[in-house]
């Protein structure tokens, strides 16, 4: 086993750890299907993308390794990814705060559905990494990048970021919360943000992303913004 797939193997086993306990420690319980079936869709989706990009696209995948706050160049990033994962952390916490006080809980279809818009986003993911191996996770630009306008970036410039919101709206659902919903919407403001500032960088520094931003008019959604 390469470095790459232990440090990968790593990271996996660490986030599943830190995840299960954002759900189960809040919900004071095990006895909790919705948390048991949100892990295992997440883990999975998770798993296949890895594996494809340890195939097809090592580099990526090494990319990808790089996330989070401590990760990022720019000031003003380190300030956004901070508020992403609290952002993210509340969509795994409020949730399971209402299974265990019963706030507002959704019947057991809806929970379902929240999964399915989770697996709908990681093939969303998928797509974007299938046309874009310049798809880090921080905001960066490699010697030698060229713009993508391809695929999913025909539609929107940030298709990776609007596939993420499905998964925003199916993670409360999925672990069985109504209420918990309401966290999309800072979820996805954490979202506009981030990328408003990651197309500051680009013009800069990222030859022809301001004429592909002349022929693809939408951000994040496609007739709305």
């Amino acid at each position: 086993m390469s470095g790459l797939h232990m440090r990968v193997l790593r990271s996996a086993l660490g986030g599943l750890v830190v995840m299960a306990a954002l759900i189960f420690l809040p919900a004071w319980t095990l006895n909790y299907w919705q948390g048991w079936a949100f892990i295992a869709t997440f883990t999975l989706c998770t798993l296949l993308i890895t594996v494809y990009l340890a195939k097809y696209d090592p580099k990526l995948l090494e990319n990808r390794m790089s996330a989070g706050p401590q990760a990022e160049k720019e000031t003003s990033q380190k300030v956004i990814m901070a508020f992403a994962m609290i952002a993210f952390f509340a969509l795994l916490i409020f949730p399971a705060l209402d299974y265990r006080f019963r706030w507002s809980p959704v019947p057991w279809y809806i929970s379902i559905a929240g999964d399915l818009f989770i697996i709908l986003s990681y093939a969303g993911i998928w797509l974007v990494f299938r046309e874009n191996s310049y798809g880090a996770s921080t905001i960066k630009v490699d010697e030698g990048q060229k713009v993508i306008s391809t695929g999913p970036y025909a539609l929107v410039r940030h298709p990776m970021y609007a596939a993420a919101i499905p998964m925003a709206a199916g993670v409360p659902l999925a672990l069985g919360s109504w209420w918990g919903v309401f966290g999309v919407v800072p979820f996805v403001a954490v979202l506009a943000l981030r990328l408003l500032d990651e197309e500051r960088y680009l013009h800069k520094n990222l030859p022809g992303y301001t004429e592909y931003t002349q022929k693809v008019k939408y951000r994040l959604l496609p007739y709305i913004w």
